[in-house]
């Protein structure tokens, strides 16, 4: 390869998948701006190096993966673009169908392939500048990923066979990192990781997030630390001494339960039976009260019958989640479910994740019309449509709830707190006015 082929050129990276992707591509970019190219994300025209970071977890995400791909080798053929280089999960998990099927792609390359993708465009890989990131959200948030990898082994799920077992970043190394992002502006930090509650155990085999949040709350310039993708078994409780310690933790929590029938969660290797998940759910809401769970199912797993649907069903009817997720079941090669018969029918599985939804729309329009009145404190996102968009500490960013807010206020910029009053209430948004 000519060394002098990129030298003052355009890279396009284009994030697919989860939040813990885009991290590893602003973890990128940072890199290639420092070599001195020009960067963009996600960008819809044209540049001369596009890395394409995909994800590779169930089959709609493959198939965005690889329609993407196809996208931008019609730029190639085109001569749009001079080089195209994919990465991450689709790539590590595929690489050698994907370089025979699709050989216009100029290199594939893993998720622990950084540094090979910069030396493909004449980039080095500087070490001194892991800890910095070019923020590719909104500048006042940023997602915080505190490891790398899984170590569980639920029976639907292929990441641990694509990143392998976890890895915990050290947290000094995270407070570093926190510190960087609050000198940039961010207000909020979203802690990412395949499962937040196994944090710290490979390091000194103790489960360490509360000490992770005991320091990260003492960041100065950052307000909210909000938590995602905890994981049942084995929670541990001591996270929520933490949230009632720090103001600045949200009453927010993302559990994926993944379903409440005892059959069902043991063939999906979750470690906790129908009794246990329940009993964990309520000692969260009575240790922390008012927290805000989100959670998510997978429904039509296999033998998933109607009973076992429906005491799903009834169970998220007595819990009364405040925001939820639904997911058909995917049949992933390597899983120890690919074993299984994935005997419930495709309308089956899509009509029973219908059902679920429309019970969440009334939960969630229910607990929506309860607020109407409340004073609240809100974080501004961004103005549009002559109104200012926020969010309480009960709502992550894109996935959650959004309050609009109406009247005249002072000088406002996204990630602003602000007191507002709820004024009125939708299916998944609430309406307020400032207080002035």
């Amino acid at each position: 390869m000519k060394t002098k082929l990129f030298k003052n050129k355009s890279v396009n990276v284009v994030t697919l998948g989860c939040a813990k992707n885009l991290v590893d591509s602003e973890v990128m970019l940072r890199q290639l701006k420092a070599a001195g190219l020009h960067t963009t994300h996600d960008g819809a025209g044209d540049a001369d190096v596009v890395i394409v970071n995909t994800c590779g977890f169930i089959n709609d995400a493959k198939e965005e993966s690889v329609n993407t791909i196809l996208h931008w080798v019609k730029a190639r053929k085109e001569e749009r673009i001079e080089k195209l280089f994919v990465m991450g999960c689709l790539s590590q998990r595929y690489r050698d169908e994907l370089t025979k099927e699709i050989p216009e792609v100029d290199g594939f390359f893993g998720v622990n392939d950084m540094s090979a993708v910069l030396a493909a465009v004449n980039a080095p890989f500087r070490e001194d500048l892991l800890g910095e990131r070019q923020l590719t959200t909104p500048p006042h948030y940023a997602y915080l990923k505190i490891s790398e990898g899984c170590d569980r082994k639920c029976s639907f799920c292929a990441i641990p066979g694509i990143r392998g077992g976890n890895i915990s970043k050290p947290i000094v190394k995270l407070v570093e990192e926190a510190r960087f992002l609050a000198s940039s502006g961010v207000k909020e930090l979203i802690l990412i990781a395949q499962d937040l509650t196994y944090y710290g155990i490979d390091l000194n085999g103790k489960r360490q997030l509360s000490v992770l949040l005991d320091q990260l709350a003492e960041v100065d310039g950052i307000e909210w630390i909000r938590l995602h993708y905890a994981y049942p078994a084995g929670f541990p409780v001591n996270v929520l001494d933490a949230i009632n310690t720090h103001p600045k933790i949200c009453r927010y929590l993302d559990i994926p339960l993944q379903h409440i029938n005892s059959r069902i969660l043991k063939s999906m290797k979750r470690g906790l039976n129908s009794v246990q998940t329940a009993d964990l759910i309520r000692t969260i809401r009575q240790k922390v009260p008012g927290i805000a769970i989100r959670t998510s199912f997978i429904v039509g797993y296999p033998g998933e019958t109607t009973a076992e649907f429906n005491e799903l069903k009834r169970f998220i009817s007595d819990s009364g989640f405040e925001r939820m997720g639904v997911f058909t079941y995917s049949n992933e090669e390597n899983t120890s479910a690919a074993r299984l018969k994935d005997d419930v029918r495709p309308a089956i599985k899509a009509r029973r994740a219908e059902e679920l939804m429309l019970l969440q729309q009334d939960i969630s329009l229910a607990r929506n019309n309860a607020l109407i009145g409340a004073r609240m404190k809100v974080m501004i996102d961004r103005k549009e449509d002559g109104n200012w968009i926020g969010r309480t500490e009960f709502d992550s960013p894109e996935v959650d709830n959004e309050v609009i807010i109406t009247g005249k206020a002072g000088k406002l910029t996204p990630g602003k707190l602000v007191d507002v009053v709820i004024t009125g209430a939708e299916m998944y948004d609430l309406r307020a006015e400032f207080i002035v």
